[in-house]
């Protein structure tokens, strides 16, 4: 079915999914009703279970609103519920590296996103002086300063939910790099991850781009210097409601460019590892993943969440089929994925 009314969620410009979601909404052209807010009930709207940005407030199955959390799965709802210029790839095994890339900028993007925040002096103080001004600019300054001290804290403290560590921060900084050179080396052929027309992988990483390269200084400035191409990438990202996709603006699965490859090696390299060892961390019963990700220590606590993004990547593997299988299998072997080849 097509939506008749503007969709309406809670965000904020500071919040990477927010930002990927918008956009989203701007492409696939529809309507929807933005209420700037970072916490708390909104009067007239139900409350989520979690709080997470953004918030959708979307029909239940009685019709009646309930508050929608998580990107991904709601993306989904849009495709089967609104019609034309969907985001999954229909080619099978492009659709499941579309959804292997777009995990990668949701749950290993964002480490570097919430470490270059949260772990240099320069950063927190922007992130202290602008985050509140978003929720209201008319708020007087020493209030603002009391509000911007107190999310500071908060969120340093939380800064290993995300793994950011003395032991972990080179590594992160170091993959920033890595895939900025990875994503610069094509973007250079082709506009989009997905090819001439933006998959959900590509939303994905523009979210944690809009704070990496467009908002924090540090990231930023380093974005700039790396890879100025993808600093544009971004602006571009943020409006495509005038891009006319087309079904052969696709890449195939069967075809993918050596840039796209060695998207997936970094993939497997650092990102892959790290989920593998807090699947079996998790099972162990061990709090924490004490591991090796591309040759250098890592320790962080162990995420349920991303346990579940490993489970959901195994089974969307095995629901591929022949053919289709054996070039998914081909291509994680290459890539140094072949982990997602496990049952789940």
């Amino acid at each position: 079915m097509a939506y008749t009314y503007p969709v309406s969620l809670r965000g904020s410009p500071g919040s990477p999914y927010t930002r990927k979601m918008l956009s989203l909404l701007r492409y696939r052209r529809i309507a929807y009703r933005y209420m700037i807010r970072s916490h708390g009930p909104v009067e007239g709207y139900p409350s989520p279970k979690v709080e997470l940005l953004p918030t959708f407030y979307l029909p239940g199955a009685d019709g009646e609103l309930e508050a929608v959390v998580d990107s991904t799965p709601i993306i989904r709802r849009f495709e089967r519920e609104v019609s034309g210029r969907g985001v999954l790839p229909p080619d099978p095994v492009l659709r499941f590296v579309d959804e292997v890339l777009e995990d990668f900028g949701d749950e290993w993007l964002t480490k570097a996103m919430f470490h270059y925040r949260w772990a240099f002096e320069a950063d927190v103080a922007q992130a202290a002086a602008i985050l509140p001004r978003w929720m209201n600019v008319t708020w007087a300054d020493d209030f603002i300063a009391r509000q911007g001290a107190f999310f500071s804290k908060r969120q340093i403290d939380r800064l290993y939910v995300v793994g950011s560590n003395a032991t972990t921060g080179k590594i992160i900084e170091a993959n920033y790099m890595a895939f900025l050179d990875a994503f610069d080396a094509h973007l250079q052929a082709h506009p989009f991850l997905m090819g001439g027309r933006p998959g959900a992988s590509d939303f994905a990483v523009f979210g944690q781009l809009t704070q990496l390269a467009h908002f924090d200084p540090t990231p930023t400035q380093l974005t700039l210097t790396r890879s100025p191409r993808t600093y544009a990438w971004v602006d571009v990202m943020e409006d495509l409601s005038g891009l006319e996709a087309r079904d052969e603006d696709w890449l195939t699965g069967g075809t993918l460019p050596e840039t796209l490859k060695a998207l997936l090696a970094l993939v497997g390299r650092v990102y892959l590892p790290l989920l593998v060892a807090n699947a079996a961390a998790l099972d162990a019963g061990r709090k924490t993943i004490d591991a090796e990700i591309d040759g250098a220590p890592w320790v962080q606590d162990t995420n349920p969440y991303q346990a579940k993004c490993l489970l959901t990547l195994r089974r969307s593997f095995g629901d591929l089929a022949g053919a289709d299988r054996a070039a998914a299998a081909a291509l994680l072997e290459e890539t140094g994925c072949a982990a997602l080849m496990q049952a789940g």
